[in-house]
């Protein structure tokens, strides 16, 4: 009898010692630190000739008039037709954000929630920097841009290679046909495939974010001969391929119009949260990520602001012999 007592005392220990070790990670689950945000409508206008628009993928193969599913994937677009930039920033969908209601919760469920015009204000007052120009996708309209397009090139590792093959794609859905690491021809479903892989190889949602990324700059490299005629033409594509968005067909002309200009510049990118802004939390029952999103902000004026502008022969030979045009060192004119 005191041997089976000392037994129950030793197992009521263990368990004490085993829930006093798991008390901290329910604790920082239940209470998520105070997010720092910028109220939209104190925000600074966008710099001229810097233009945003947030392109959203929903987690859908078709559309759902009753409920627009959870973004999987968020990219904001920017076109510097002053400094001659493009840049891409892709957001990773389950961070955690204040909400339009004030409360916490992750980025992926505001659009389907609240609306796609609530997530770029959310976005906005996150980041510092005004959107208001969406265009929302499911994974078949992804797919058949990427097919009218001709397909994407996409280098692969031997742990996305194994993924693919074994699992998501037949063996006709690239070209070659995948063998292991290398560079393929990737059809439209293959490529959407691979930009939703998020165990293969590791990295999780970041990594899911860089290989969007890589799709969306690796089409802009494969446009760079586009005529005035086809630039037209895929804006026609994709507005036919668009579930929702607030830009009509005007507003997708002038977008093109910009892009058009920016067709021989390098694809810039940028993942928020950057390096050593955030760490991983368990938040409502659900793996997350908590950001600092003063550092997130601060990375974001970094890239879009602290820029030269890229200037011709002839541009530098007229500075260089007006020197009252004040051109400063962080790229902007002194006015």
């Amino acid at each position: 009898m005191q041997l089976n007592a000392k037994r129950f005392f030793a197992t009521c220990l263990a368990m004490v010692l085993a829930l006093s070790l798991l008390m901290p990670s329910f604790s920082l689950a239940a209470t998520p630190k105070p997010i720092s945000t910028i109220p939209y409508d104190e925000l600074p206008p966008n710099v001229d000739g810097q233009y945003h628009y947030l392109l959203l993928c929903v987690d859908k193969w078709v559309n759902d008039s009753k409920k627009i599913g959870n973004t999987d994937g968020i990219v904001m677009v920017t076109l510097d037709t002053r400094a001659h930039r493009i840049m891409l920033t892709s957001f990773i969908r389950d961070a955690l954000v204040k909400k339009p209601d004030g409360k916490t919760g992750r980025i992926n469920y505001i659009a389907q929630n609240f609306s796609p015009e609530d997530l770029c204000r959310t976005i906005s007052s996150h980041i510092g920097v005004k959107l208001e120009k969406y265009i929302l996708f499911n994974f078949s309209q992804i797919q058949d841009i990427i097919d009218y397009l001709g397909g994407v090139d996409i280098t692969i590792t031997d742990a996305e290679a194994s993924y693919l093959t074994r699992y998501a794609i037949n063996k006709n859905a690239t070209k070659p046909v995948i063998r292991g690491a290398g560079t393929y021809h990737f059809n439209g479903h293959a490529a959407v495939i691979y930009m939703r892989i998020r165990k293969a190889g590791g990295g999780g949602d970041f990594m899911r974010t860089q290989r969007v990324r890589t799709v969306l700059s690796t089409l802009a490299d494969q446009c760079r001969e586009i005529t005035y005629e086809d630039a037209k033409a895929l804006v026609s594509s994709v507005m036919e391929h668009t579930t929702l968005t607030n830009m009509n067909l005007d507003m997708m002309l002038t977008a093109m119009d910009q892009a058009f200009q920016l067709k021989e510049c390098t694809i810039e990118e940028l993942r928020i949260p950057p390096d050593g802004a955030v760490h991983p939390i368990t938040f409502a029952g659900m793996a997350a990520q908590e950001l600092d999103w003063v550092k997130c902000r601060e990375a974001m004026a970094d890239y879009l602001e602290n820029s030269f502008l890229v200037l011709d022969e002839e541009q530098e030979e007229a500075l260089q012999s007006q020197d009252d045009w004040g051109l400063s060192l962080d790229g902007g004119f002194d006015e």
